[in-house]
């Protein structure tokens, strides 16, 4: 596929801007609108950006649809789009892929389903499912091997990966702690992508414990391999997203600061899957990430 990839981008939910940030990363935006959007955080770190050369070039949103036509208009004004849909049913004639950028998961299943049955490329944005079984019902929509493409944009994140040098200061990891701000159901995810893509060689889980105290969440996990991770979501307490490493010969603190780079990563390998023809994400990794949401809300 050598044109640009038409893309239809579906919001909004509430608190989350990504509509905004998404769209920007492909088209540009209008610093001006962008900083009535209710995002101080979005339009403060685009600012730091370069554009349009740190657009994504192989693609753009041409088409918003939101429940809301005032936000549809405000989110097309702000980052150039050129059509506004009164239904998202008009999207699947008139792009090529869909953003679906909300994170009410319990929504995710009726709004993808008539693009998967299209057979449409879609990123679903996180948390893809609250539970395995609404994850293995949505995954069954595909026509095809990786047409849903799903996670936390800090699976990218530079920032909560080890560097060698890292590695050789931790030595075997024994312990992750994960610390997220906000709620367990939308928040979790951000921490248990990297933690998981940090052990790939855990054994099945021994055993787990759940701590809820007020808005904060403990979920304490222990693999067969002897590998432990604590994932912690705080609330309205003030945390940055971070991982603090344990190992045999050591320990590392990695704290995530660089959003607009690592949903920039994610989107593009969205791209890069449309044009390959090929899957990003496999789907087993996507149920198992719900797997450990799910672990977090269970009584």
């Amino acid at each position: 596929m050598n044109k640009e990839i038409r893309l239809g981008i579906i919001g909004s939910s509430d608190g989350n801007g990504h509509p905004y940030s998404w769209s920007a990363i492909f088209n540009g935006y209008n610093q001006k609108i962008m900083k009535n959007s209710g995002y101080p955080t979005i339009s403060n770190y685009l600012k730091k950006q370069k554009f349009p050369d740190i657009q994504i070039k192989e693609g753009k949103v041409t088409h918003v649809w939101t429940q809301d036509k005032n936000l549809s208009n405000h989110i097309a004004s702000s980052t150039f789009i050129d059509n506004v849909v009164d239904d998202y049913h008009e999207l699947i004639d008139k792009v090529d892929a869909i953003l679906l950028a909300r994170d009410d998961a319990e929504n995710h299943f009726k709004i993808a389903k008539p693009f998967l049955e299209a057979g449409m490329p879609i990123y679903i944005d996180k948390p893809f499912a609250l539970t395995v079984f609404d994850a293995k019902e949505l995954i069954k929509l595909q026509r095809y091997k990786g047409q849903i493409f799903s996670c936390s944009a800090m699976r990218y994140s530079a920032e909560l990966k080890l560097s060698d040098e890292q590695k050789n200061i931790v030595g075997e990891i024994c312990t992750i702690h994960g610390f997220v701000p906000k709620s367990w159901d939308k928040y979790a995810v951000h921490i248990i992508e990297p933690i998981l893509q940090l052990i790939p060689g855990r054994g099945e889980i021994l055993e787990n414990k759940i701590w809820r105290h007020d808005d904060k969440v403990l979920l304490l996990v222990n693999f067969k391999t002897g590998e432990e991770i604590h994932i912690q979501t705080c609330g309205n307490s003030i945390s940055p997203i971070s991982l603090r490493i344990i190992g045999t010969k050591g320990w590392v603190d990695l704290i995530f600061t660089d959003t607009f780079n690592t949903f920039r990563y994610a989107l593009l390998d969205f791209i890069k899957g449309i044009i390959n023809k090929d899957e990003r994400i496999p789907s087993n990794e996507i149920i198992e990430v719900v797997k450990f949401i799910e672990l977090g809300r269970s009584k």
